[in-house]
Protein backbone atom coordinates (compact mmCIF):
# COMPACT_ATOMS: atom_id res chain seq x y z
CA UNK A 1 0.00 0.00 0.00
CA UNK A 2 1.36 3.37 -0.85
CA UNK A 3 1.61 5.77 2.13
CA UNK A 4 -0.57 8.99 2.10
CA UNK A 5 3.05 10.89 2.33
CA UNK A 6 4.04 9.52 -1.04
CA UNK A 7 0.65 9.98 -3.05
CA UNK A 8 0.80 13.64 -1.83
CA UNK A 9 4.02 14.31 -2.92
CA UNK A 10 3.50 12.90 -6.11
CA UNK A 11 0.58 14.76 -6.67
CA UNK A 12 3.02 18.40 -5.76
CA UNK A 13 5.68 16.93 -8.29
CA UNK A 14 2.93 16.48 -10.77
CA UNK A 15 1.58 20.34 -10.45
CA UNK A 16 5.07 21.60 -10.53
CA UNK A 17 6.10 19.85 -13.75
CA UNK A 18 2.37 20.80 -14.97
CA UNK A 19 3.17 24.39 -13.92
CA UNK A 20 6.33 25.36 -13.34
CA UNK A 21 7.33 28.00 -10.93
CA UNK A 22 10.05 30.71 -11.67
CA UNK A 23 13.19 30.66 -9.82
CA UNK A 24 13.67 26.49 -9.49
CA UNK A 25 12.80 22.77 -10.60
CA UNK A 26 12.30 20.16 -8.93
CA UNK A 27 12.31 16.43 -10.00
CA UNK A 28 12.96 12.77 -8.25
CA UNK A 29 16.96 11.89 -7.78
CA UNK A 30 15.79 8.37 -8.12
CA UNK A 31 12.61 7.43 -10.18
CA UNK A 32 11.61 4.69 -7.29
CA UNK A 33 11.99 6.81 -4.51
CA UNK A 34 10.04 9.56 -3.86
CA UNK A 35 10.73 10.75 -0.73
CA UNK A 36 14.39 12.38 -2.35
CA UNK A 37 14.35 15.26 -4.84
CA UNK A 38 16.31 17.41 -6.27
CA UNK A 39 15.70 21.12 -6.98
CA UNK A 40 17.80 23.56 -8.59
CA UNK A 41 17.90 26.81 -7.05
CA UNK A 42 18.37 29.84 -9.78
CA UNK A 43 19.77 32.65 -8.51
CA UNK A 44 17.43 35.36 -8.02
CA UNK A 45 17.78 38.43 -10.07
CA UNK A 46 19.33 41.83 -8.81
CA UNK A 47 21.22 39.63 -5.90
CA UNK A 48 24.87 38.29 -5.66
CA UNK A 49 23.39 35.28 -6.51
CA UNK A 50 22.12 35.97 -9.54
CA UNK A 51 22.86 34.00 -12.64
CA UNK A 52 23.66 30.97 -10.73
CA UNK A 53 22.24 27.55 -10.77
CA UNK A 54 22.15 25.86 -7.19
CA UNK A 55 21.99 21.86 -6.85
CA UNK A 56 20.36 20.99 -3.81
CA UNK A 57 18.48 17.58 -2.65
CA UNK A 58 14.99 17.88 -0.39
CA UNK A 59 14.79 14.87 2.10
CA UNK A 60 10.91 13.97 2.86
CA UNK A 61 10.12 12.46 5.86
CA UNK A 62 7.48 9.66 5.73
CA UNK A 63 5.74 11.54 7.96
CA UNK A 64 5.22 14.68 5.72
CA UNK A 65 3.64 16.72 5.75
CA UNK A 66 3.55 16.45 9.24
CA UNK A 67 6.92 16.83 9.47
CA UNK A 68 9.24 19.40 7.31
CA UNK A 69 11.85 17.63 4.92
CA UNK A 70 15.81 18.70 5.45
CA UNK A 71 17.18 20.52 2.58
CA UNK A 72 20.95 20.11 1.66
CA UNK A 73 23.10 22.01 -1.39
CA UNK A 74 25.03 20.16 -3.41
CA UNK A 75 26.10 23.04 -5.11
CA UNK A 76 28.84 24.91 -3.04
CA UNK A 77 26.99 27.55 -1.49
CA UNK A 78 27.92 30.75 0.70
CA UNK A 79 25.41 32.25 2.75
CA UNK A 80 24.41 32.98 6.42
CA UNK A 81 21.70 31.14 6.46
CA UNK A 82 23.87 27.44 4.97
CA UNK A 83 25.74 25.40 6.87
CA UNK A 84 29.77 25.26 6.10
CA UNK A 85 28.20 21.14 4.83
CA UNK A 86 25.15 22.92 2.78
CA UNK A 87 22.05 22.04 5.14
CA UNK A 88 19.80 25.17 4.88
CA UNK A 89 18.43 27.08 8.17
CA UNK A 90 15.49 28.39 8.42
CA UNK A 91 12.47 28.66 9.76
CA UNK A 92 10.00 26.92 7.52
CA UNK A 93 11.99 23.84 7.83
CA UNK A 94 12.33 23.52 11.38
CA UNK A 95 10.09 21.48 13.45
CA UNK A 96 6.95 22.42 14.46
CA UNK A 97 6.15 23.44 17.86
CA UNK A 98 7.92 26.08 20.38
CA UNK A 99 11.23 26.76 20.17
CA UNK A 100 13.50 25.71 22.63
CA UNK A 101 15.50 29.00 22.54
CA UNK A 102 12.90 31.04 21.87
CA UNK A 103 14.02 32.82 19.20
CA UNK A 104 11.03 31.94 16.39
CA UNK A 105 6.83 32.06 16.90
CA UNK A 106 5.39 28.37 16.57
CA UNK A 107 3.69 29.97 12.88
CA UNK A 108 7.18 30.46 11.58
CA UNK A 109 8.49 26.96 11.69
CA UNK A 110 6.97 24.57 9.69
CA UNK A 111 3.08 23.68 9.12
CA UNK A 112 1.81 21.06 7.00
CA UNK A 113 0.43 23.36 5.04
CA UNK A 114 3.59 24.07 3.19
CA UNK A 115 4.18 22.44 0.49
CA UNK A 116 7.37 21.85 -1.95
CA UNK A 117 6.78 25.40 -3.51
CA UNK A 118 6.35 27.19 -0.33
CA UNK A 119 9.66 26.07 0.93
CA UNK A 120 11.92 26.99 -2.36
CA UNK A 121 10.11 30.44 -2.37
CA UNK A 122 11.03 30.76 1.31
CA UNK A 123 14.76 29.40 0.50
CA UNK A 124 14.89 31.92 -2.65
CA UNK A 125 14.13 34.87 -0.39
CA UNK A 126 15.96 33.70 1.78
CA UNK A 127 19.06 34.06 -0.68
CA UNK A 128 18.18 37.29 -1.30
CA UNK A 129 17.70 38.57 2.34
CA UNK A 130 19.63 36.46 4.87
CA UNK A 131 18.64 36.72 8.03
CA UNK A 132 22.44 37.10 10.15
CA UNK A 133 20.56 37.12 13.43
CA UNK A 134 20.28 33.60 13.19
CA UNK A 135 22.99 31.95 10.91
CA UNK A 136 24.45 28.46 10.13
CA UNK A 137 27.24 29.89 9.24
CA UNK A 138 29.32 32.17 11.36
CA UNK A 139 32.09 33.09 9.22
CA UNK A 140 29.52 34.00 6.29
CA UNK A 141 27.21 35.86 8.67
CA UNK A 142 30.11 37.99 9.59
CA UNK A 143 31.83 38.48 6.20
CA UNK A 144 27.85 39.34 5.19
CA UNK A 145 27.57 41.94 7.62
CA UNK A 146 31.19 43.98 8.15
CA UNK A 147 32.11 43.41 4.20
CA UNK A 148 29.22 42.45 1.86
CA UNK A 149 30.74 44.41 -1.45
CA UNK A 150 34.63 42.92 -0.64
CA UNK A 151 35.17 38.96 0.73
CA UNK A 152 31.38 37.72 0.73
CA UNK A 153 30.74 38.94 -2.78
CA UNK A 154 34.28 37.04 -3.77
CA UNK A 155 32.71 33.87 -2.36
CA UNK A 156 29.66 34.22 -3.64
CA UNK A 157 30.54 35.17 -6.97
CA UNK A 158 32.96 31.59 -6.79
CA UNK A 159 29.74 29.96 -5.71
CA UNK A 160 27.94 30.80 -8.80
CA UNK A 161 30.80 30.49 -11.33
CA UNK A 162 31.31 27.26 -10.31
CA UNK A 163 27.43 26.31 -10.23
CA UNK A 164 27.28 27.64 -13.65
CA UNK A 165 30.29 25.51 -15.18
CA UNK A 166 28.76 22.31 -13.16
CA UNK A 167 25.49 22.78 -15.10
CA UNK A 168 27.20 22.89 -18.68
CA UNK A 169 28.92 19.97 -18.11
CA UNK A 170 25.89 17.66 -17.02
Amino acid sequence: MTAPSALFLRKQLAELNKNPVEGFSAGLVDDDNIYRWEVVVMGPQDTLFEGGFFRAVLTFPSDYPLRPPKMKFTSQMWHPNVAKNGEVCISILHEPGEDKYGYERPEERWLPIHTVETIMISVISMLADPNGDSPANVDAAKEWREDPKGVFKRKVARCVRRSQEEMSSD
